[in-house]
């Protein structure tokens, strides 16, 4: 399994401390559907990238937004799966951080406004991200990538996984960021973490994870992708920070899929907080890991569109 260990610069050391202290001073960020509004307004505030243009739209009856880059590839697309515990977050609040990824890319992306729970319980979230990707294979793209953060990671995840056994068209990659790939949260970083992570808790994890179930297992693997069959996955990039109570939902994964002859291309990064990537207004880290992940997005399309082109 390629493993590549970031050590925290200076200058982010000095931010996260100083991040650190806004949000000890603030209260608790609960995920339930009265914080929809509050967190919209946070992932919102992340800069628009230069030269992008974005639109509403609707992939396979699923509505969404559009990112689209100046001379994006074409027949690629890059299927984005947002975060918020299955039940907070949406395409709007979310093409700004999107459209930095389409931007480093040069592919157009789509971020899907799956349903929430509890409106909308499990497994309607599985359901809405597979009805967007056939709606992207029947709208001509030809090379495709699923991203996505936090329950959007694990989402993708959990997605790659179903079209490994049902779809003929086979995504190119994915790109999990601070993935959520066990509703059991089982992993010992829930533990070992827990001091060190300013966002994100165990008993976080769980009340998430019983609002979006409805009583559904928890070990189900169509919810948590770190129990479903890991053979026939396309390469993945993970990228977690080390401070994350999560990061052993990346690191089981990652091994899962190694063990499974996948290719898994895991980040670990010093000092970072849960889906760091958004804040690229504070952290050179999370700069560094957006233009990593634009950088994987275009290989991978350059390499499917040539396989596909033979």
């Amino acid at each position: 399994m390629p493993k590549s260990y970031h050590p925290i610069s200076e200058a982010d050391a000095a931010a996260m401390a100083g991040f650190r202290a806004m949000l000890a001073s603030q209260p608790a960020l609960h995920i339930t559907p009265e914080t929809r509004e509050f967190f919209d307004q946070m992932i919102a505030a992340t800069p628009a990238a230069e030269e992008v243009t974005y639109a509403a739209g609707s992939v396979g009856g699923i509505p969404g937004w559009w990112c689209h880059p100046r001379d994006a590839a074409p027949r690629a697309a890059i299927l984005y799966l947002h975060g918020g515990g299955y039940v907070i977050g949406s395409a709007a609040a979310y093409r700004h951080p999107v459209g930095q990824i389409a931007a480093s890319s040069s592919v157009s992306a789509f971020v899907a406004d799956y349903r929430l729970a509890p409106e909308h319980p499990f497994p309607a979230a599985i359901e809405d991200a597979l009805a967007a990707y056939d709606g992207l294979v029947e709208q001509g793209a030809a090379q495709i990538v699923i991203a996505g953060d936090s329950a959007g990671g694990g989402l993708t995840l959990a997605l790659c996984a179903a079209l490994a056994v049902s779809s003929a068209a086979k995504p190119s990659a994915a790109v999990a960021i601070s993935p959520l790939t066990d509703l059991t949260a089982s992993g010992e970083s829930c533990r070992t973490r827990a001091a060190a992570d300013p966002i994100l808790s165990r008993d976080e994890i769980l009340a998430c994870a019983a609002t979006y179930l409805a009583g559904a297992d928890p070990a189900d693997p169509r919810a948590s992708p770190l129990f479903a069959p890991a053979s026939g996955l396309p390469p993945v990039q993970i990228h977690v920070g080390e401070d994350e109570v999560l990061l052993d939902d990346s690191t089981r994964f990652a091994d899962l899929v190694e063990r499974a002859g996948g290719s898994a291309d895991l980040h670990v990064w010093e000092g970072m907080p849960h889906v760091f990537t958004s804040s690229i207004a504070m952290f050179e880290t999370a700069r560094s890991a957006s233009q990593m992940i634009g950088t994987f997005i275009a290989d991978r399309v350059a390499v499917a569109s040539q396989e596909n082109s033979r």
